[in-house]
């Protein structure tokens, strides 16, 4: 199935644009997609600080995809 994968701030600057559309097989996870980004080198080092966030709500690893979904890479900010 395929999901829209969206970048901010520090996720964007790493993998040079704004979003991605992958695919995950059919009962992916959230962790099934971290996975998959992983493989990306300039996205690593920024993946491991950052939280996901499925269709605008923050989830666990665990939690299960379904097929359009849109995942966010939120990385950690600072700023007032």
């Amino acid at each position: 199935m395929r999901i829209t994968v969206r970048y901010f701030a520090a996720a964007k600057d790493a993998v040079g644009h704004a979003d991605d559309v992958i695919d995950v097989a059919v009962g992916g996870t959230i962790a099934d997609v971290r996975a998959q980004l992983a493989n990306n080198t300039a996205l690593t080092a920024v993946l491991g600080r950052s939280r996901l966030a499925l269709n605008q709500r923050f989830v666990d690893e665990a939690t299960a995809i379904s097929a359009d979904s849109e995942v966010a890479v939120i990385p950690p900010v600072a700023g007032g």
